[in-house]
């Protein structure tokens, strides 16, 4: 089974392995999969230059960074000033992801906090942003399902299309 970019079983095999073993060699995932070093060279390579593969600090808990507290706000935007909004939230460091959306906001912003007055400082700090008309803050209280492809990569690595449950 191939995705449309190209990402097949034995690439989700290379990734559930590192999944399993972070620090693997390519020497060691190669072993383990039963295929040659520069055929797991290779397709790392290409996985990272296609930009398929997050950067490693995506494997990081907030939480051990001394930032406990996680918060989705939502941002309304005047259409003429969004770009100086995306640049400017991205310069800023408590705001780890952000995405454009449909609905009644434009952004929604996942940021890390200390505290509630560290996230009070983040989100007026966003209300004074460039074209930003209003926001709109939702704490988490838990995360009940982490964020994870395991269960798509294991379908694509046994050539099985993904699927919702029955």
């Amino acid at each position: 089974m191939t995705t449309q970019r190209g990402f097949d079983a034995l690439d989700a095999r290379i990734i559930r392995a590192l999944d399993h073993q972070p620090g693997a060699s390519v020497l060691a995932l190669a072993r383990e999969l039963g295929v040659a070093r520069n055929t797991v060279h290779a397709r790392l390579a290409r996985l990272e230059r296609e930009g398929m593969l997050a950067p490693e600090s995506r494997r990081l808990d907030a939480t051990s960074l001394g930032y406990p507290l996680t918060a989705f706000v939502a941002l309304s935007l005047s259409q003429n000033a969004a770009d100086e909004a995306y640049t400017r939230l991205g310069e800023m460091a408590q705001v780890v992801e952000v995405h454009s959306t449909t609905g009644d906001a434009d952004l929604l912003v996942r940021v890390v906090a200390k505290d509630t007055s560290d996230l009070h400082r983040v989100t007026r700090a966003m209300l004074e942003l460039p074209g930003v008309t209003r926001t709109s803050t939702t704490v988490s209280l838990s995360e009940v399902v982490p964020y994870r492809l395991t269960r798509i990569l294991d379908d694509i690595a046994e050539g099985a299309p993904a699927s919702a449950p029955a």
